[in-house]
């Protein structure tokens, strides 16, 4: 007998005459309920064990997913292994739920649940799925400055689930501050820029577990703050943080996603030199040299448009979520630079410098250094 498709109103009958109902959803999928009288069992477990589900090849068996494409592609491969007595619902559970009939929320733990439920949107992304999202629940992400840039970057690193934010930034909020430093409000002028962002972020999501540290990376705490970290987010606002992040990140080898504003204008990058020796480029590979102070104004000193760390900070959050799930290209070896006033962003090629003093491969780590006199030497 040929596969049908039959609408959700036909399904009783079906079982009525003893037909096996199964929603061949994903599990986090059928929490938000399923089909009333169905039984869970996901399409690729399905497919990997037949005759575990329905031992009979000849019994009756309908198929349920979200919409019906999948449940006749399942049903489709049950044919092709012997199975005669097929039916998917058209439509699918989005149909059944249309049109009123009784859905059921499987018992799950509270835990499972609100893993589910939060992460839905990942969870269909095949990019992603469980295991990406129990991945990044794993992941530990130093961030460097919670201030415009590490304001908007730490909101969407939490939302996505990264398990473990490591806050560092000795500042506390000004009403200054205000304007593009999202994580802060008015009500916390005078408080440590770290406590209002783990206040901020544990309301947005209690899973994200918010390491503060009201601190400085200095040359002596830095290897201290990057210990065990999976990815490292620049934040900082001045040159020496940056040379001194890089020269460390090179070291341990691990990858640093940098980022800057001024103005109307920022830029961000992928700097993983310390994973690939002698292939891709570091900080210092693009910046030699600082530029002179005159040449590089703080944000205090020229001023920003208040969206622009807003831009840059979610692009830096948009490299980190794609280095802990190793999907997509990353911006290693490439510059993205952005224009507010024209809205125009221009990719620049970087390349590895093989006289690199921190990164050229075999080239011994040359040790920490005096990096704010390096800095007002530039």
């Amino acid at each position: 007998m040929p596969i049908q498709e039959i609408t959700p109103a036909d399904v009783a009958q079906w079982l009525t005459d003893g037909a096996i109902f199964i929603d061949v959803r994903e599990e986090h999928e059928r929490a938000s309920g399923q089909a009333t009288g169905a039984r869970g069992v996901a399409k690729a477990d399905l497919l990997a064990s037949p005759a575990h589900y329905v031992p009979q090849q000849d019994a009756a068996v309908v198929l349920i997913c979200q919409k019906g494409g999948r449940s006749l592609d399942a049903a489709r491969a049950l044919e092709a292994a012997g199975y005669s007595r097929l039916a998917s619902v058209a439509g699918g559970t989005s149909r059944w739920q249309e049109e009123g009939r009784p859905l059921v929320r499987p018992e799950l733990p509270a835990d499972a649940m609100d893993f589910n439920e939060r992460y839905s949107r990942h969870l269909l992304l095949p990019e992603v799925g469980v295991e990406g999202q129990r991945r990044l629940e794993r992941s530990r992400v130093l961030m460097i400055g919670a201030g415009g840039l590490g304001s908007p970057a730490a909101f969407y690193l939490a939302a996505a689930g990264v398990g473990h934010l490591r806050l560092a930034d000795d500042d506390v909020v000004d009403r200054s501050n205000l304007q593009r430093q999202i994580l802060h409000t008015e009500a916390r002028i005078g408080e440590p820029k770290v406590a209002s962002a783990q206040a901020t972020l544990g309301a947005l999501n209690p899973r994200t577990q918010v390491e503060a540290l009201q601190a400085r990376a200095t040359a002596g705490n830095v290897e201290r703050l990057l210990e065990g970290v999976d990815v490292v987010l620049d934040g900082a606002d001045n040159f020496p943080v940056r040379y001194l992040l890089n020269d460390a990140c090179v070291k341990l080898g691990i990858p640093l996603v940098y980022g800057a504003v001024q103005r109307f204008e920022g830029q961000v990058s992928v700097f993983d030199a310390g994973r690939h020796r002698g292939e891709l480029p570091c900080y210092r590979c693009l910046f030699p040299e600082p530029p002179p102070p005159e040449f590089a104004p703080n944000c205090a000193e020229a001023g920003v448009l208040g969206v622009l760390p807003g831009v840059i900070g979610l692009l830096q959050a948009t490299e980190v979520v794609k280095l802990l799930l190793g999907v997509g290209d990353s911006l290693a070896g490439r510059l993205l630079q952005f224009d507010a006033l024209s809205m125009r962003f221009r990719e620049t090629r970087l390349r590895h410098d093989p006289d690199c003093p921190v990164c050229a491969a075999g080239t011994p780590f040359p040790g920490y250094i005096d990096y704010a006199a390096f800095c007002r030497a530039g």
